[in-house]
């Protein structure tokens, strides 16, 4: 059987107690619930062990989310479950997702900085397909100062975020905000300390 070492690292993380990057929702996306209505469609990307995907079930909308982990995923379904809210839960690759199979109201991804140079390109330009027209984009990474903090985030320079980047991969979209600054994080021990962050609140126009 193929070994996936990337795979045997995350499902490795996520098969410790508790919640690697807490349960409450990162506090970027629980800033947007003003955006949020009832009864919208959301897509949570590369959701781990659901605490954006949970929260934004929790916020009435109807969420699809994926993650290549099945215990990230077992763990978003035990979270979901003590939360009273379910999700429509799939296995799924970054690399492999079908970004044109559905659109939504919400698109919502977090740190999800794994992805090489050409996936990346990919992902985003299919986050702006999977959006309805009027749909938000929620992004939210590390740029490249993070790696003088060290307080989670790859360690490869070229999987992190830029201003000019996303600018660039999000230029179909109308850019609501686009801000970087330093802040404290307190999300589990995945996430934790003076992060410098990159935070992208975007529409297609309707």
């Amino acid at each position: 059987m193929h070994k996936d070492p990337e795979l045997d690292r995350w499902n490795g993380r996520f098969s410790a107690p508790g919640f690697v990057f807490g349960e409450a929702p990162n506090a970027f996306l629980s800033r947007q619930a003003p955006h949020l209505k009832a009864g919208m469609s959301a897509l949570s990307v590369a959701d781990g062990e659901g605490r954006n995907g949970v929260w934004l079930a929790r916020q009435g909308l109807k969420v699809t989310t994926f993650d290549f982990s099945p215990v990230g995923i077992e763990k978003s379904k035990a979270l979901a479950a003590r939360h009273g809210v379910t999700l429509d839960w799939h296995l799924a690759r970054l690399e492999d997702w079908d970004w044109d199979a559905a659109q939504y109201d919400v698109i919502a991804g977090i740190f999800f900085q794994f992805a090489t140079p050409a996936q990346r390109a990919r992902t985003f330009a299919g986050m702006c397909r999977a959006l309805k027209p009027g749909g938000w984009l929620f992004l939210e990474g590390y740029t490249p100062k993070q790696l003088q903090y060290n307080t989670g985030g790859p360690r490869q320079v070229e999987q992190l975020y830029t201003t000019e980047l996303l600018r660039e991969s999000f230029a179909a979209l109308e850019i609501v905000e686009l801000r970087e600054y330093d802040a404290e994080v307190d999300e589990g021990a995945g996430h934790a300390g003076m992060s410098a962050l990159l935070d992208l609140v975007a529409r297609r126009p309707a």
